[in-house]
Protein backbone atom coordinates (compact mmCIF):
# COMPACT_ATOMS: atom_id res chain seq x y z
CA UNK A 1 0.00 0.00 0.00
CA UNK A 2 1.51 3.61 -1.15
CA UNK A 3 1.03 5.97 2.07
CA UNK A 4 1.52 9.74 0.62
CA UNK A 5 2.60 11.76 3.71
CA UNK A 6 1.41 15.34 4.44
CA UNK A 7 3.23 17.82 3.89
CA UNK A 8 4.24 19.32 7.58
CA UNK A 9 2.95 23.15 8.28
CA UNK A 10 4.84 26.06 9.41
CA UNK A 11 3.07 28.99 10.78
CA UNK A 12 5.83 31.66 9.97
CA UNK A 13 7.21 34.09 12.80
CA UNK A 14 7.65 36.09 10.57
CA UNK A 15 5.05 36.01 8.29
CA UNK A 16 5.64 39.84 7.07
CA UNK A 17 9.14 39.10 6.44
CA UNK A 18 10.34 38.66 2.80
CA UNK A 19 14.16 39.04 1.02
CA UNK A 20 15.88 41.82 2.03
CA UNK A 21 15.85 45.49 0.23
CA UNK A 22 20.12 44.65 -0.03
CA UNK A 23 19.36 41.75 -1.58
CA UNK A 24 17.34 42.23 -4.16
CA UNK A 25 18.92 45.65 -5.25
CA UNK A 26 22.16 43.74 -4.95
CA UNK A 27 20.93 41.24 -7.26
CA UNK A 28 19.27 43.62 -9.48
CA UNK A 29 22.63 45.49 -9.87
CA UNK A 30 24.33 42.30 -10.67
CA UNK A 31 21.63 41.47 -13.04
CA UNK A 32 21.39 44.47 -15.45
CA UNK A 33 25.14 45.26 -14.99
CA UNK A 34 24.24 48.75 -12.87
CA UNK A 35 26.88 50.27 -10.45
CA UNK A 36 26.11 48.92 -7.02
CA UNK A 37 25.55 51.89 -4.64
CA UNK A 38 22.75 50.40 -2.94
CA UNK A 39 24.03 47.64 -0.21
CA UNK A 40 26.41 49.05 2.35
CA UNK A 41 29.90 47.94 1.63
CA UNK A 42 33.21 48.82 0.29
CA UNK A 43 34.32 48.46 -2.91
CA UNK A 44 38.42 49.01 -1.60
CA UNK A 45 40.25 46.49 -0.01
CA UNK A 46 40.87 45.35 3.79
CA UNK A 47 43.76 47.43 4.96
CA UNK A 48 47.10 44.63 3.80
CA UNK A 49 48.63 45.08 7.19
CA UNK A 50 45.22 43.52 8.70
CA UNK A 51 45.15 41.00 5.79
CA UNK A 52 48.54 39.77 6.87
CA UNK A 53 47.89 39.53 10.19
CA UNK A 54 45.00 37.28 9.53
CA UNK A 55 47.16 35.02 7.35
CA UNK A 56 49.64 35.12 10.32
CA UNK A 57 47.95 33.65 12.92
CA UNK A 58 46.15 31.30 10.79
CA UNK A 59 49.30 29.87 10.10
CA UNK A 60 50.37 30.05 13.76
CA UNK A 61 47.75 27.83 14.55
CA UNK A 62 45.01 29.94 16.09
CA UNK A 63 42.44 28.00 14.10
CA UNK A 64 40.68 26.38 16.83
CA UNK A 65 37.34 27.73 18.85
CA UNK A 66 37.67 31.05 20.30
CA UNK A 67 36.69 32.12 23.89
CA UNK A 68 32.61 32.21 24.07
CA UNK A 69 32.67 35.93 25.05
CA UNK A 70 36.05 36.47 22.97
CA UNK A 71 39.93 36.54 23.07
CA UNK A 72 40.35 38.71 25.53
CA UNK A 73 43.12 40.25 24.12
CA UNK A 74 41.00 41.84 21.96
CA UNK A 75 38.45 42.72 23.96
CA UNK A 76 41.14 44.38 25.99
CA UNK A 77 42.27 46.70 23.25
CA UNK A 78 38.21 47.48 22.55
CA UNK A 79 38.35 48.52 27.06
CA UNK A 80 41.52 50.78 26.03
CA UNK A 81 40.22 52.42 22.86
CA UNK A 82 36.96 53.12 25.07
CA UNK A 83 38.62 54.68 27.54
CA UNK A 84 40.73 56.65 25.21
CA UNK A 85 38.04 58.13 23.07
CA UNK A 86 35.30 57.98 26.02
CA UNK A 87 36.91 58.80 29.32
CA UNK A 88 35.01 55.51 30.27
CA UNK A 89 37.25 52.35 31.80
CA UNK A 90 35.46 48.44 31.38
CA UNK A 91 36.20 45.87 32.59
CA UNK A 92 36.99 43.64 29.51
CA UNK A 93 36.20 40.52 31.38
CA UNK A 94 32.67 40.96 32.23
CA UNK A 95 31.79 44.24 29.72
CA UNK A 96 32.68 43.54 26.32
CA UNK A 97 31.40 40.52 24.21
CA UNK A 98 32.84 39.68 20.82
CA UNK A 99 29.99 39.00 18.18
CA UNK A 100 29.47 37.78 14.52
CA UNK A 101 29.00 41.46 13.17
CA UNK A 102 26.79 43.82 14.77
CA UNK A 103 23.64 42.33 13.96
CA UNK A 104 24.41 39.16 15.59
CA UNK A 105 24.81 41.59 18.76
CA UNK A 106 21.29 43.48 18.34
CA UNK A 107 19.87 39.68 18.09
CA UNK A 108 22.04 38.46 21.22
CA UNK A 109 20.31 41.84 22.53
CA UNK A 110 17.00 42.23 22.17
CA UNK A 111 16.89 38.29 22.64
CA UNK A 112 18.24 39.08 26.18
CA UNK A 113 16.15 41.90 27.30
CA UNK A 114 12.90 41.82 25.81
CA UNK A 115 10.13 39.30 26.69
CA UNK A 116 6.89 38.34 25.43
CA UNK A 117 4.61 41.82 25.64
CA UNK A 118 7.19 43.69 26.09
CA UNK A 119 7.26 47.22 24.09
CA UNK A 120 10.35 48.37 22.51
CA UNK A 121 10.17 52.02 21.04
CA UNK A 122 11.96 51.69 17.58
CA UNK A 123 12.67 55.41 15.77
CA UNK A 124 12.36 55.46 12.26
CA UNK A 125 13.61 55.03 9.64
CA UNK A 126 15.30 51.90 10.88
CA UNK A 127 17.72 49.55 10.38
CA UNK A 128 15.70 46.55 9.05
CA UNK A 129 16.70 43.78 11.36
CA UNK A 130 15.61 45.80 14.59
CA UNK A 131 11.84 45.30 14.06
CA UNK A 132 11.85 41.13 13.23
CA UNK A 133 14.47 40.81 16.48
CA UNK A 134 12.14 42.15 18.50
CA UNK A 135 9.01 40.04 17.18
CA UNK A 136 10.80 37.05 17.55
CA UNK A 137 11.12 37.37 21.06
CA UNK A 138 7.31 38.62 21.18
CA UNK A 139 7.82 41.83 21.88
CA UNK A 140 5.77 44.84 20.42
CA UNK A 141 7.37 47.09 18.62
CA UNK A 142 6.45 50.78 18.86
CA UNK A 143 7.65 53.15 16.11
CA UNK A 144 8.44 56.95 16.18
CA UNK A 145 9.31 58.60 13.58
CA UNK A 146 11.79 61.02 13.24
CA UNK A 147 11.93 64.45 11.49
CA UNK A 148 11.81 64.01 7.50
CA UNK A 149 13.68 67.31 7.05
CA UNK A 150 17.16 66.48 8.97
CA UNK A 151 16.43 63.08 10.46
CA UNK A 152 16.31 64.91 14.58
CA UNK A 153 14.71 62.85 17.51
CA UNK A 154 11.35 64.61 18.68
CA UNK A 155 11.92 63.55 22.29
CA UNK A 156 8.08 64.85 23.15
CA UNK A 157 6.75 62.14 20.53
CA UNK A 158 8.84 59.43 22.61
CA UNK A 159 7.88 60.36 25.66
CA UNK A 160 3.93 60.19 24.37
CA UNK A 161 5.18 56.99 23.10
CA UNK A 162 6.63 55.20 26.43
CA UNK A 163 3.95 53.15 28.60
CA UNK A 164 4.06 50.91 31.64
CA UNK A 165 5.22 48.29 29.04
CA UNK A 166 7.91 49.66 27.32
CA UNK A 167 11.26 47.77 28.57
CA UNK A 168 13.71 49.42 25.96
CA UNK A 169 14.59 52.36 23.32
CA UNK A 170 16.54 51.52 20.21
CA UNK A 171 19.08 54.39 19.01
CA UNK A 172 20.93 54.72 15.93
CA UNK A 173 23.77 57.06 16.11
CA UNK A 174 25.19 57.77 13.33
CA UNK A 175 21.93 56.99 11.74
CA UNK A 176 21.77 54.27 9.01
CA UNK A 177 20.06 55.72 6.57
CA UNK A 178 20.24 59.29 6.88
CA UNK A 179 23.71 60.00 8.10
CA UNK A 180 22.19 62.01 10.86
CA UNK A 181 24.47 62.33 14.36
CA UNK A 182 23.32 62.65 18.00
CA UNK A 183 24.12 65.86 20.22
CA UNK A 184 24.84 65.83 23.52
CA UNK A 185 21.33 67.34 23.90
CA UNK A 186 19.88 64.15 22.46
CA UNK A 187 22.28 62.40 24.80
CA UNK A 188 20.60 64.70 27.71
CA UNK A 189 16.81 63.68 26.70
CA UNK A 190 17.99 60.16 26.19
CA UNK A 191 18.85 59.62 30.19
CA UNK A 192 15.96 61.57 31.39
CA UNK A 193 13.20 59.84 29.57
CA UNK A 194 15.22 56.43 31.32
CA UNK A 195 15.88 57.98 34.07
CA UNK A 196 12.74 56.93 36.41
CA UNK A 197 11.47 54.12 34.82
CA UNK A 198 12.79 50.25 34.34
CA UNK A 199 13.93 50.86 30.42
CA UNK A 200 17.01 50.17 29.17
CA UNK A 201 19.04 51.30 26.52
CA UNK A 202 19.96 49.71 23.18
CA UNK A 203 22.32 51.79 21.29
CA UNK A 204 23.65 51.06 17.53
CA UNK A 205 26.83 52.50 16.76
CA UNK A 206 28.63 51.00 13.98
CA UNK A 207 29.46 53.58 12.17
CA UNK A 208 30.92 55.78 15.25
CA UNK A 209 34.59 56.42 13.55
CA UNK A 210 32.57 58.12 10.53
CA UNK A 211 31.67 61.18 11.67
CA UNK A 212 32.11 64.71 9.47
CA UNK A 213 32.91 68.19 9.74
CA UNK A 214 34.77 67.85 13.10
CA UNK A 215 31.69 66.53 15.13
CA UNK A 216 32.31 64.22 18.02
CA UNK A 217 30.93 61.04 18.83
CA UNK A 218 28.18 60.92 20.94
CA UNK A 219 28.23 57.13 22.29
CA UNK A 220 25.83 56.59 25.25
CA UNK A 221 29.45 55.38 27.09
CA UNK A 222 30.42 58.77 27.18
CA UNK A 223 27.17 59.46 29.62
CA UNK A 224 27.57 58.09 32.74
CA UNK A 225 24.19 58.03 33.77
CA UNK A 226 23.33 56.57 30.49
CA UNK A 227 26.28 53.95 30.92
CA UNK A 228 24.50 52.18 33.71
CA UNK A 229 21.78 50.92 31.35
CA UNK A 230 22.76 50.53 27.76
CA UNK A 231 24.16 48.08 25.76
CA UNK A 232 26.10 49.87 23.03
CA UNK A 233 26.99 48.26 19.85
CA UNK A 234 29.88 48.36 17.20
CA UNK A 235 31.16 46.86 14.22
CA UNK A 236 34.69 46.07 12.92
CA UNK A 237 33.43 45.60 9.94
CA UNK A 238 32.44 48.87 8.87
CA UNK A 239 35.50 50.56 10.71
CA UNK A 240 38.11 48.45 8.65
CA UNK A 241 36.30 47.89 5.10
CA UNK A 242 35.51 44.55 6.37
CA UNK A 243 31.87 43.89 6.04
CA UNK A 244 32.19 40.59 4.56
CA UNK A 245 34.25 39.06 8.49
CA UNK A 246 31.37 39.88 10.32
CA UNK A 247 32.88 40.02 13.24
CA UNK A 248 31.50 43.30 15.92
CA UNK A 249 30.88 43.68 19.56
CA UNK A 250 28.30 44.43 22.26
CA UNK A 251 29.38 46.35 25.94
CA UNK A 252 26.95 46.30 28.36
CA UNK A 253 26.93 46.73 32.30
CA UNK A 254 28.04 43.23 33.81
CA UNK A 255 24.29 42.20 34.74
CA UNK A 256 22.92 42.57 31.04
CA UNK A 257 26.52 41.04 29.17
CA UNK A 258 26.08 38.32 31.16
CA UNK A 259 22.16 37.47 29.87
CA UNK A 260 23.54 38.48 26.13
CA UNK A 261 26.46 36.23 26.46
CA UNK A 262 23.63 33.33 27.82
CA UNK A 263 21.63 33.94 23.73
CA UNK A 264 25.33 34.73 21.70
CA UNK A 265 26.65 31.03 23.42
CA UNK A 266 23.58 29.26 22.05
CA UNK A 267 23.64 31.83 18.32
CA UNK A 268 27.14 31.93 17.88
CA UNK A 269 28.99 29.97 20.46
CA UNK A 270 32.23 32.12 19.31
CA UNK A 271 33.68 34.07 16.49
CA UNK A 272 36.36 33.42 13.56
CA UNK A 273 39.51 33.03 15.89
CA UNK A 274 42.71 34.17 13.84
CA UNK A 275 40.56 37.36 12.69
CA UNK A 276 40.26 38.03 16.49
CA UNK A 277 43.86 37.51 17.40
CA UNK A 278 44.91 39.61 13.68
CA UNK A 279 42.45 42.96 14.93
CA UNK A 280 44.06 42.48 18.82
CA UNK A 281 47.38 43.12 16.65
CA UNK A 282 46.24 45.82 14.42
CA UNK A 283 44.77 47.85 17.33
CA UNK A 284 47.81 48.30 18.51
CA UNK A 285 48.09 51.26 16.55
CA UNK A 286 46.12 54.35 16.64
CA UNK A 287 46.44 54.51 13.33
CA UNK A 288 44.11 51.85 12.62
CA UNK A 289 40.87 53.70 13.18
CA UNK A 290 41.67 57.56 13.78
CA UNK A 291 41.84 59.09 10.33
CA UNK A 292 38.45 57.64 9.18
CA UNK A 293 36.49 60.17 9.32
CA UNK A 294 39.19 62.31 6.75
CA UNK A 295 38.95 59.88 4.42
CA UNK A 296 35.20 58.90 4.07
CA UNK A 297 34.64 62.98 4.27
CA UNK A 298 36.98 63.21 1.28
CA UNK A 299 34.59 60.81 -0.37
CA UNK A 300 31.23 62.36 0.81
CA UNK A 301 32.57 65.47 -0.12
CA UNK A 302 33.42 64.49 -3.42
CA UNK A 303 30.02 62.74 -4.46
CA UNK A 304 28.43 66.19 -3.42
CA UNK A 305 30.51 68.09 -5.85
CA UNK A 306 30.43 65.97 -8.69
CA UNK A 307 26.52 65.30 -8.30
CA UNK A 308 26.14 69.12 -8.06
CA UNK A 309 24.30 69.51 -11.50
CA UNK A 310 22.25 66.43 -10.64
CA UNK A 311 18.15 67.03 -10.48
CA UNK A 312 18.47 64.75 -7.24
CA UNK A 313 19.21 67.21 -4.26
CA UNK A 314 21.49 66.00 -1.41
CA UNK A 315 20.32 65.90 2.10
CA UNK A 316 22.81 66.76 5.10
CA UNK A 317 25.26 63.73 5.88
CA UNK A 318 26.78 63.86 9.07
CA UNK A 319 28.16 60.67 9.10
CA UNK A 320 28.31 57.30 7.98
CA UNK A 321 29.14 56.64 4.39
CA UNK A 322 25.57 57.00 2.80
CA UNK A 323 24.39 59.96 0.99
CA UNK A 324 20.90 60.90 0.91
CA UNK A 325 19.10 62.53 -1.87
CA UNK A 326 15.45 64.05 -2.51
CA UNK A 327 14.22 63.43 -5.77
CA UNK A 328 10.49 65.21 -5.31
CA UNK A 329 11.20 67.61 -8.23
CA UNK A 330 12.40 65.25 -10.60
CA UNK A 331 9.84 62.92 -10.40
CA UNK A 332 6.26 61.11 -9.10
CA UNK A 333 7.17 57.87 -8.76
CA UNK A 334 7.20 55.98 -5.58
CA UNK A 335 10.80 55.56 -3.90
CA UNK A 336 11.00 51.64 -4.84
CA UNK A 337 10.19 51.83 -8.32
CA UNK A 338 12.57 54.88 -9.21
CA UNK A 339 15.47 53.18 -7.69
CA UNK A 340 14.15 50.06 -9.95
CA UNK A 341 14.10 52.15 -12.87
CA UNK A 342 17.05 54.06 -11.90
CA UNK A 343 18.90 50.12 -11.88
CA UNK A 344 17.53 49.00 -15.02
CA UNK A 345 17.31 51.99 -17.18
CA UNK A 346 20.58 53.85 -15.79
CA UNK A 347 22.43 51.16 -14.88
CA UNK A 348 22.66 53.00 -10.55
CA UNK A 349 21.59 51.14 -7.78
CA UNK A 350 20.39 52.69 -4.77
CA UNK A 351 18.38 52.17 -1.91
CA UNK A 352 14.74 53.45 -1.89
CA UNK A 353 14.34 55.20 1.86
CA UNK A 354 10.19 53.79 2.42
CA UNK A 355 11.77 50.32 3.31
CA UNK A 356 13.22 51.52 6.35
CA UNK A 357 9.56 52.63 7.54
CA UNK A 358 7.17 49.89 9.00
CA UNK A 359 4.50 51.05 6.86
CA UNK A 360 6.70 51.72 3.76
CA UNK A 361 6.62 55.62 4.53
CA UNK A 362 7.92 57.70 1.29
CA UNK A 363 9.70 60.92 1.58
CA UNK A 364 10.58 60.32 -2.18
CA UNK A 365 14.33 59.95 -1.09
CA UNK A 366 16.83 57.39 -2.38
CA UNK A 367 20.18 56.59 -0.38
CA UNK A 368 23.45 56.20 -1.90
CA UNK A 369 26.44 54.14 -0.52
CA UNK A 370 29.72 56.31 -1.08
CA UNK A 371 32.62 53.91 0.74
CA UNK A 372 33.35 53.46 -3.23
CA UNK A 373 36.98 54.25 -5.19
CA UNK A 374 37.21 57.65 -6.05
CA UNK A 375 36.42 56.23 -10.01
CA UNK A 376 33.48 54.23 -8.81
CA UNK A 377 31.78 57.40 -7.43
CA UNK A 378 32.76 59.69 -10.43
CA UNK A 379 30.76 57.15 -13.13
CA UNK A 380 28.03 57.38 -10.88
CA UNK A 381 27.68 61.15 -10.39
CA UNK A 382 28.03 61.22 -13.98
CA UNK A 383 24.95 59.06 -14.33
CA UNK A 384 23.09 61.11 -11.75
CA UNK A 385 23.85 64.43 -13.56
CA UNK A 386 22.77 62.78 -16.71
CA UNK A 387 19.06 62.06 -15.30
Amino acid sequence: MHYQAKQAEISSKLPDTGTTIFTIMSKMASDYGAINLSQGFPDFSVPEALQKLVYKHMHDGHNQYAPMPGLLALREQISGKVEKLYQRIINPETEVTITAGATEALHASISAIVHPGDEVIVLEPAYDSYIPSIQLNGGIPVTVALNPKDFTVDWNKVREAISSKTRTIIVNTPHNPSGSIFSTYDLEQLAEITRDNQMLVLSDEVYEHIIFDGKQHQSVLCHEELATRSIAVFSFGKTFHATGWKVGYCIAPPPISTEIRKVHQYLQFSVHTPTQYALAEYMDTLDSYQHLADFYQKKRDLFLKLTQASPLKALSSGGTYFQLFSYKDYSKLSDRALAEKLTQENKLASIPISVFYHDQTDHHYLRFCFAKSNETLEKAAKILCSL
